[in-house]
């Protein structure tokens, strides 16, 4: 059983700060290529927008959000 320190946090925790770092990045991406990205067919809008949401997520976002909130998380 994992110590702790080691546990990982609850779900609720681990989803309430993804939609906190997806929510806002959405937006964002919608209000710069939105109009652009409307030319395109449902699929390849979302291919789009997911490529670029998922790195920006796995790579940038959550791991400063989950040192930002690292003490809230472990509680």
């Amino acid at each position: 059983m994992a110590s702790p320190a080691h546990r990982p946090p609850p779900k609720w925790k681990t989803a309430l700060l993804i939609w906190l770092a997806i929510y806002p990045s959405l937006t964002v991406l919608l209000v710069l290529f939105g109009e652009r990205l409307l030319v395109l067919p449902l699929a390849l809008r979302t291919l789009v927008m997911t490529s670029i949401l998922v790195p920006l997520m796995v790579f940038v976002l959550l791991p400063l959000l989950q040192k930002a909130f690292a003490g809230w998380l472990r509680k």
